[in-house]
């Protein structure tokens, strides 16, 4: 089948956006186009509608491609858990932890399997492969291993683009070096070079663009400006070099930055609130006195939980809960704002039971059959009636506290007990008597416009603000609207005739 392939000189070169705009490019020019990536490691996550797991960044890329995101469109997702081990899942579906130093040994064999099926698969049903990389192609101690780079572009016999982030210097000397180092048959797949995040003036650039196409022999296909409205990002380094453009807003909305942060993707639809500023606080930071606290999903609960509580933040948000500050738990969140967190089968780590929170009647257990699917629901809160899509993906089952179990030291258990729940299936989530302490196991709560307006008019009215309309669209307009602009970037500035002809 007819492939195009993305690889970068790095990390962070631009991989994942160079080959959405490509999928939204290609798809409007008439072509059936699907997203391919053969392995990721990420912890932002995406729930397809067979209930498998996928590389959040692979499901933007198909719907810029105008397809429905499938599974075999990311057929190995890595979950980094941390003490070097992740959560393997090929398919979509979870097979197993396992240590860096065995994974190649049990599903090397495996992976390319399903790698080669899914690829097949793929070519039954679209015209064209965009397909990307990761990391670098480069990685000598690693090439014979490598299962997402230029064995599925070999393999594709693929026109390979090679993608250097030139905003951090060294651009140059990357690429060669990468070319230096790949395999004859490897270098010969590459048809183009592209220098992206480029800020100034572009003759400067020139000479640069001569040498290297003399040097390697390969046309710079493309230079692409920095762009500012990017994508979301597929691991948390990117939280570290957020910054708000924002002069002033209404509201401010703090989210604790855990160390195994996941699915951090849920907050985009705030963020792109022009009344709102999104702070990531660490949990060694003071956390202030935002309009509102989120604690979002971890691939490690148990162990983010202790932080918060060594560091003192746990304390920090149970004393803004009591002074009446809003808090939202999303999966993991949702499960530390419970009494405790019972890991019996050591699924996180060393088995045990573990405080919470203490500010939510509930208890969870982590269990190893995991929880992925999407659900479409109706609210209680913070307006009745909204229908709400999102999709779950949890290994903890949570339920209410009995009556005899008590709520703890923190003192709140008159009102605690006192509560409702979000949506119609009560499994979802629910809020005290006050709303100001919410759970849910909802992920995407925030893509649905009048739900997202609804809570921050919640927020808005403590403050004395004036409500926004809540007739607004869904997020994934806004979404659209970024992917057309991004292609419409890329391709004034890409010629893809070196990878088309």
């Amino acid at each position: 089948m007819k492939a195009i392939m993305v690889v970068g000189t790095t990390s962070h070169a631009g991989k994942s956006l160079l080959t959405a705009a490509l999928c939204r490019i290609l798809s409007r020019r008439g072509w059936r186009v699907a997203p391919f990536k053969a392995q990721n490691m990420a912890l932002n996550a995406y729930v397809t509608p067979t209930g498998g797991e996928i590389g959040y960044a692979q499901a933007v890329q198909a719907w810029a491609a105008g397809v429905t995101p499938w599974v075999e469109m990311n057929p190995i997702l890595l979950k980094p858990q941390g003490d070097m081990t992740s959560q393997v899942i090929i398919k979509g579906r979870s097979v197993g932890q396992v240590g860096a130093a065995e994974y190649y040994e049990q599903y090397f064999d495996i992976g390319w399997q399903a790698i080669e099926e899914s690829l097949q698969r793929l070519s039954e049903e679209f015209d064209l492969l965009v397909c990307e990389g990761a990391g670098s192609p480069a990685e000598i101690n690693l090439k014979h291993r490598d299962m997402a780079n230029m064995r599925v572009a070999k393999h594709l016999n693929a026109s390979t683009l090679l993608v250097v982030d030139i905003d951090r210097g060294g651009a140059f000397a990357h690429v060669v070096g990468t070319l230096e180092l790949l395999e004859k048959e490897e270098r010969a797949l590459i048809k183009g070079i592209v220098i992206n995040k480029f800020r100034g003036q572009r003759s400067l650039l020139d000479s640069g663009i001569t040498w290297l196409e003399e040097r390697t022999g390969i046309p710079v296909a493309g230079v692409i400006p920095w762009i500012d409205q990017a994508l979301p990002a597929e691991d948390s380094l990117d939280l570290f070099e957020r910054r708000t453009t924002k002069s002033y807003s209404d509201l401010t909305i703090a989210i604790i930055r855990l160390p195994r942060i996941s699915n951090f993707t849920d907050f985009d639809p705030l963020e792109a609130e022009s009344s709102v500023t999104v702070k990531y606080i660490s949990p060694r930071e003071p956390l202030g006195h935002p309009d509102a606290v989120i604690i979002p999903g971890s691939k490690t609960t148990i162990a983010d939980l202790m932080l918060l509580q060594k560091t003192g933040m746990a304390q920090a948000i149970q004393n803004y809960a009591a002074a009446g500050g809003t808090i939202l738990g999303i999966c993991g969140g949702f499960q530390m704002l419970g009494k405790f967190l019972a890991d019996p089968e050591g699924i996180e780590g060393e088995t045990g039971r573990y405080k919470g929170l203490e500010l939510l009647p509930v208890k969870t257990v982590i269990t190893a059959q995991k929880i992925a699917r999407q659900r479409l629901v109706t609210s209680n809160y913070p307006q009745a009636g909204l229908p709400v899509a999102g999709y779950e993906i949890h290994q903890g089952r949570t339920r209410l506290l009995d009556s005899d179990e008590g709520m703890g030291a923190s003192g709140h258990a008159p009102k605690q007990y006192s509560y409702k729940t979000l949506f119609d299936d009560p499994s979802l989530g629910i809020v005290d008597a006050s709303q100001s302490v919410v759970g849910t196991y909802l992920h995407g709560l925030f893509d649905n416009g009048p739900w997202r307006r609804a809570w921050l008019n919640h927020l808005r009215q403590q403050r004395g603000l004036p409500s926004l309309p809540t007739g607004v669209a869904n997020y994934r307009e806004h979404r659209e609207t970024i992917l057309d602009s991004l292609a419409d970037t890329v391709e004034a500035h890409l010629d893809l005739k070196p990878i088309l002809s």
